[in-house]
């Protein structure tokens, strides 16, 4: 079976990251799609986040209604160690303990975030365990993708030179990394702006689930921020 695991703060989920995973879900027949809040992200423990309990909730919420979306508790902070930060590696593995034989990983990601994996914790070691589904967007090639890629793995420059005229898309496949690359996925949408706008109390709608803008409104999140 495959198995998708897409992992974030979803500070809020929005139509963007529901729209990646049905587009991955239905190109690379993943029967399932584990949405995982994560307590404390390794980039933004300078950050402030809004509760984990509210986070998961607010996935939970998004992807009830959607045939093989699963609101996971795999980065809940009660199950995490390092300190309640969060590293994919190390979820990563604690999932692939339950799998059967026949399952195989893919791991979600967009492609502004691959673009800083070689900077994540044992980024090759990652990349070994599962397959990578990286959403793209107009104005990257596939040459930024390879380049991004961390040392040992990255291609070198004579061979990534000529791609950078061909877009980041299809498969990229290098020994010891496997990357499919999603494009065609239009959401002008960013967290960032659905926070400002809870914090001014402007409609929501656009950007979420409804029952997801119902919550922020009725637990007044993001006010004041």
């Amino acid at each position: 079976m495959n198995i998708g695991l897409f992992g974030g703060s979803f500070d809020p989920i929005h139509r963007g990251h529901l729209a990646l995973a049905q587009a991955a879900a239905s190109r690379y027949s993943l029967r399932q799609v584990l949405f995982v809040p994560a307590n404390v992200p390794p980039h933004k423990q300078k950050q402030p986040l809004t509760a984990f309990i509210h986070r998961y909730a607010m996935v939970a919420l998004a992807t009830q209604d959607e045939q093989g979306f699963v609101a996971s508790l795999l980065e809940a902070p009660e199950v995490t160690a390092h300190g309640g930060v969060n590293y994919s590696i190390d979820t990563v593995r604690r999932l692939k303990q339950t799998f059967k034989k026949s399952d195989r990983l893919f791991f979600l990601i967009g492609i502004d975030a691959f673009r800083d994996i070689a900077k994540w914790h044992e980024a090759r070691a990652l990349l070994a365990e599962c397959d990578f589904i990286v959403a793209s967007r107009p104005g990257y090639s596939l040459r930024d993708v390879a380049e991004s890629l961390p040392e040992g793995l990255r291609p070198p420059a004579a061979v990534t030179r000529p791609f950078h005229e061909q877009p980041a898309k299809g498969d990229l496949v290098l020994p010891g990394v496997t990357l499919h690359l999603l494009e065609g996925i239009q959401q002008n949408v960013s967290a960032t702006a659905i926070r400002a706008a809870a914090a001014q109390g402007k409609p929501l709608g656009q950007w979420l689930d409804p029952r997801v803008a119902d919550y922020i409104k009725k637990h007044r999140l993001y006010r004041g921020k």
